[in-house]
């Protein structure tokens, strides 16, 4: 039997030094072992790892294979973005596809040969951000300058190719944050035409985007949901694609709340800062129930500015921030502590056909 293997870039090796079933089992075909000892040892190790295990509940994320990612990622950004800056002074048009063709070919090697997972991430996002502003750049080069119609058909036919070229990298390279990448091209073409249509069709002076970003929140939140309830067991890329899927759908899920109470115009109410804090702790329960931090590592920034704001109360601002922080970081700290057992409390709630789509609680 071979050791299992998962199959996305930057996790193609077996870690050296480690014995796994496969290797007790060759060791009893040469004799070295006997088949009693390979079953004593097996069931002594899973004992012996069965308080620190690696399981669902610590939700696998890995972004870095050694310091050599840094390394390479500081190269691979200096040489975009000194490609970037001396096209765009000497031919401004060629410099996306320029940077986006360079992406290409540096995956190609960093992610298709060396399997590294930082580099990998940013060469990416660099593709399909380069794509995304080909259009923009070939339909006037600048939004400011275009007319409302023009800069709203050039932001859709950027959405529409960061789309393409997010399909693209997935059939080539399957690095698991290219899902999100293209539901968030996706959303934009979403957001954009449907926004304007209904602004017109309500006789509105500004587009409502806020509904229609919260509606794609809720639809990338459902991809997501998708992809996790085919990997309970947290054990394969489904898994990956989908914690970069909840990273982008919690933001637009709250940030509508965010502006609708009125925050991003100043100083906030009681009201608006109370009900930022109870949609965060809504999603902080959401988080409980599927297992998933990044919903509320995604929305910390919310939370943080709705207490400062609570707190201070045209205060000193330095003491609210300062307050606010321990706030924030003690409620942290215990819920990463009792995350299993509140979990497993938490799902006792939770009906049986929708417990048996989430992962099991192991605490």
């Amino acid at each position: 039997m071979a050791a299992r293997r998962r199959k996305w870039p930057w996790a193609g090796r077996v870690e050296p030094g480690v014995i796994e079933a496969a290797d007790l089992d060759a060791a009893v075909a040469a004799g070295i072992i006997d088949a009693d000892t390979r079953d004593r040892l097996l069931r002594f190790t899973q004992d012996l790892r069965r308080d620190t295990a690696v399981g669902p509940d610590e939700e696998q994320f890995r972004l870095l294979t050694s310091f050599n990612d840094i390394f390479v990622t500081i190269a691979i950004g200096l040489l975009l973005f000194a490609v970037g800056s001396l096209t765009s002074q000497i031919v401004p048009v060629l410099a996306p596809p320029l940077l986006a063709a360079i992406s290409w070919g540096l995956a190609e090697y960093f992610t298709r040969k060396r399997r590294m997972a930082l580099p990998s991430v940013v060469l990416l996002l660099s593709f399909v951000g380069s794509a995304f502003a080909t259009a923009i750049s070939v339909g006037g080069g600048s939004l400011d300058a275009m007319a409302a119609t023009s800069a709203l058909v050039s932001m859709v036919a950027a959405g529409g190719l960061g789309i393409a070229a997010a399909w693209l990298h997935w059939r080539r390279f399957m690095v698991p944050i290219t899902i999100a990448a293209g539901a968030g091209a996706a959303a934009s073409v979403v957001v954009l035409p449907g926004t304007a249509g209904l602004a017109w069709a309500l006789k509105l002076d500004s587009p409502p985007f806020l509904p229609m970003i919260a509606l794609c929140g809720i639809g990338v939140f459902a991809l997501a949901m998708w992809y996790d309830s085919r990997d309970l067991a947290r054990a394969t890329r489904r898994s990956d694609v989908a914690f970069w899927l909840h990273l982008l759908a919690a933001p637009m899920i709250i940030h509508p709340v965010f502006a609708a109470a009125g925050l991003a115009d100043g100083p906030p109410g009681l009201g608006s800062a109370l009900a930022i804090v109870l949609v965060y702790l809504l999603l902080t329960v959401l988080a409980l129930a599927i297992d998933r931090r990044a919903l509320i590592v995604s929305a910390l920034g919310y939370v943080i500015y709705a207490i400062q704001a609570l707190i201070g109360g045209g205060g000193d601002v330095s003491a609210a921030f300062g307050v606010t922080a321990l706030i924030i970081g003690l409620f942290l700290v215990l819920l990463s502590a009792a995350w299993r057992t509140v979990r497993g409390e938490l799902l006792v709630y939770v009906p049986p056909r929708l417990r048996a789509r989430l992962p099991q609680a192991t605490g």
